[in-house]
């Protein structure tokens, strides 16, 4: 593994936590002779520094450590982007399916991946695409998901979904979401969906409140192409990418997501397997 001499720090806004671990991590890494670049949020945090934006923490990093929750990540991946820089992901937060060091971990766990004996995790990314009119009008990289769902009050919306050139359905139903591995134990989950393990490569099919009670979650292959079409009026059905960020869907439009041949780098605790994870998150019955 790379000699890590750049570290890039990203906060939680507004975290107790993260007030008070700060100012000590920051000493802590300039004491190893570690190269930091903070966010604006933990510019704050570090009693006023004047931070980055999140994009520019980034360059030149060889690694990132994000003090939050699994929302903090999400915002860390996207500023990450293509680039698979390690994430050094700290819970802070209270579920953190993905941020999965705790804070008595930290220092340990920093030692070990300066050494270059940390895990490393690799989550398969989606690509979402918006097509209008022929055009790609937008595109994103998912880590979860990508959902479609209804922008007005109680209306169902029209779907109609393809697996590649194979016809699926026409979803009536509340909203539809595409995960990933990573993203089954986020809205999908809540859904309905199954919970798959991270290396399986698949991608999955939750419709959300279906018409058609008969419609349930389906997976694909993650080689799969996968066009859902809007048959409602304009800005009737809303795309949100990993809750965070997205556009309003005109009539026509066609999502159009497949897998990406890029990964997020997780740092992952040696001893936290995906099966340790699940049991404590979801309080699954110990032994």
């Amino acid at each position: 593994m790379p000699v890590i001499k750049t570290v890039g720090i990203i906060s939680k806004p507004n975290s107790p936590a993260a007030d008070g671990l700060v100012p000590k991590l920051i000493e802590w890494l300039r004491q190893r002779g570690i190269t930091v670049r903070i966010d604006k949020q933990t510019g704050i945090y570090a009693g006023g520094v004047a931070g980055l934006a999140r994009e520019l923490v980034v360059e030149a990093c060889d690694m990132v450590i994000v003090l939050g929750g699994d929302g903090t990540l999400l915002s860390a991946a996207r500023a990450i982007g293509r680039h698979e820089i390690p994430l050094f992901p700290v819970n802070l937060g209270s579920l953190g399916f993905l941020t999965a060091i705790t804070v008595e971990e930290l220092y340990p766990e920093l030692e070990r991946a300066l050494r270059g004996e940390h895990r490393i995790a690799r989550r398969k990314l989606m690509t979402a695409e918006v097509v209008r009119g022929g055009e790609v009008v937008a595109s994103f990289d998912a880590l979860n998901d990508a959902v479609l769902t209804k922008s007005s009050i109680a209306r169902m919306i029209d779907l109609d979904t393809y697996v590649d050139e194979q016809f699926v359905c026409a979803y009536k139903a509340d909203g539809l979401i595409i995960a990933t591995p990573t993203g089954s134990t986020a809205y999908s989950l809540s859904a309905g969906g199954p919970i798959i393990f991270p290396s399986v490569p698949a991608i999955c099919l939750t419709p959300i409140c279906p018409h058609m009670l008969t419609n349930r979650p389906v997976l694909v292959p993650e080689t799969s192409v996968i066009r859902v079409t809007s048959r409602g009026p304009d800005e009737s059905v809303y795309l949100t990418i990993d809750g965070q960020v997205g556009l309003p869907i005109r009539e026509h439009d066609v999502v159009v997501c497949h897998s990406s041949h890029h990964s997020l780098l997780l740092t992952r605790p040696p001893r936290m397997m995906f099966f340790d994870v699940l049991r404590q998150k979801l309080k699954w019955g110990e032994r």
